[in-house]
């Protein structure tokens, strides 16, 4: 029995615009039907781009509150739950399904880590604390994990964990998942390899880019999807200069940046993140003015 998807295409791992230390409400409703209107496919709230690890159980939650009542079930709202506490875990997740969310992103635990044992507890725990489809985060180069595929046959056994963002940025490795593991979909977690993903059956991506070219993402997806994999190629390929200088520093910190920068309201980055250096800055800069991108 196939296995629920929670969306396909681009799924934004939305920034979250704060105005000192608190969530600014009036931005972020923006931001939603800025994205609605410009076909991303689905809304990723309180996940690293949206610097979830800085706000406070209440405010991450009334974040994932608020997304899923502005969105009124016009796309899809993936919430971020994830902890390496598995119990906290559990607790965030329970309360995102009760506020409607349509799925959950749960990354691998951090800093105290696990095994490989664990880490079937863990997210077996998580996924029977629910009845939405949960979404693993790989990203080893943040958390120190890295999912083995003997992990992921047995998570895949589970009815309701249906898919992992795979952010290793390792193809091999992805292409051994798509192989092994055909239970669990696919989505690109790196921006400069999407169109990579796809070609494995990928289901699609949970983007930052998307944050400041919303349809562009969008349409390297359906392009892809359509049929027209030349097209898809060609702009993923001419958005690669743009998608590496968002990772020029730590993300979010080149993403908030260059919203401020387009006139959005993305407000302050929370410490231990600061704003960028200057010569970063400028690279950030051209790279969007290249585009085509018309700076504030």
């Amino acid at each position: 029995m196939a296995k629920t998807l929670p969306f396909q295409g681009s799924g934004v791992a939305i920034v979250t615009p704060f105005d000192g230390m608190t969530t600014n409400y009036d931005e972020l409703g923006k931001l939603i039907e800025y994205h609605i209107e410009n076909k991303t496919d689905a809304i990723i709230i309180c996940g690293t781009t949206g610097e979830a690890s800085t706000m406070p159980d209440a405010e991450h939650l009334a974040a994932i509150k608020f997304t899923v009542e502005k969105t009124a079930g016009r796309i899809p709202v993936i919430a971020g739950t994830g902890s390496n506490d598995t119990a906290h875990a559990v607790e965030l997740t329970k309360k995102a399904e009760e506020y409607g969310a349509d799925g959950i992103l749960s990354v691998t635990p951090y800093y105290n880590k696990t095994t490989q044992k664990g880490l079937v507890a863990h997210f077996t725990a998580i996924a029977n604390s629910v009845n939405i489809p949960i979404i693993l985060y790989n990203v080893p180069s943040r958390t120190g994990m890295n999912f083995s595929v003997d992990t992921l046959k047995e998570l895949a056994k589970v009815p309701n964990i249906v898919a992992v963002k795979e952010a290793s940025g390792n193809i091999s490795y992805m292409a051994k998942v798509a192989a092994e593991v055909p239970e669990l979909y696919i989505y690109s977690g790196n921006d400069d390899m999407i169109v990579p993903a796809l070609s494995l059956g990928g289901k699609g991506v949970i983007s930052v880019v998307a944050n400041i070219l919303p349809r562009e993402t969008h349409n390297i997806c359906e392009y892809y999807f359509s049929g027209k994999v030349q097209e898809s190629r060609e702009l993923q390929l001419k958005m690669l200069n743009l998608i590496n200088n968002l990772f020029i520093e730590v993300n979010p910190v080149p993403v908030k940046t260059a919203m401020n920068l387009l006139g959005f309201n993305a407000g302050n980055l929370r410490m231990p993140l600061v704003d960028m250096d200057s010569a970063n800055l400028e690279k950030l800069k051209k790279s969007m003015t290249d585009f085509g991108m018309k700076l504030a």
